[in-house]
């Protein structure tokens, strides 16, 4: 008798406070969700206030194993969706050039292998940005490189790039209604 996996939402935090807290509070509102923090976004945490803030239900995976072994549930199919949200412009980065070396970047790269749905919220996405920052609102001025990266990044294969926070919240529910359908 073969043992039907329960899919989960894969979701990686990486160092970008762009949307944290907003993030933080969607990520506790969904269900089935495994979490994987990288060593920047542990740093992030603390700095947002956030650390212990996460719901209990979240399976929480911290970036402290050289292999990322912990991608191995993606060859598992216990995945059905992944979440990059907030992801920094290094992250972005090392996603469009195929480099694999961090906890963010390496689960990016395996949910691709294994053909699953990928939603990506850059924090870099206009010229000029407001974002909370932990001392208060700031203004960012993203390089030309790091737009050209979220441009690049939209070309990829089962990878929705999202623009905005409301489009992240619009598209997880787009999203959970397709599930509900597919899994109904």
């Amino acid at each position: 008798m073969n043992k039907k996996i329960e899919k989960r939402w894969a979701w990686v935090l990486t160092g970008s406070g762009h949307f944290f807290t907003e993030t933080i509070d969607l990520i506790n509102n969904l269900e089935k969700v495994d979490l994987f923090i990288s060593k920047a976004a542990e740093e992030v945490l603390v700095m947002y206030k956030k650390k212990g803030k996460v719901s209990k239900s979240v399976k929480v995976y911290q970036d402290n194993s050289a292999s990322s072994a912990s991608v191995g549930n993606f060859y598992k199919g216990t995945y059905h969706t992944l979440v990059m949200a907030p992801t920094s412009s290094n992250t972005v980065a090392k996603c469009v050039y195929g480099i694999s070396d961090t906890l963010a970047t390496n689960i990016f790269a395996q949910s691709g292998k294994c053909n699953v749905n990928c939603i990506f919220f850059p924090c870099d996405t206009a010229p000029e940005l407001k974002t909370m920052a932990p001392g208060g609102l700031v203004d960012v001025f993203p390089r030309a490189i790091d737009l050209e990266n979220v441009e690049k990044l939209k070309k990829f294969s089962i990878t929705k790039v999202v623009m905005s926070f409301k489009e992240l919240e619009s598209e997880i529910i787009e999203r959970e209604k397709c599930l509900k359908k597919s899994y109904s």
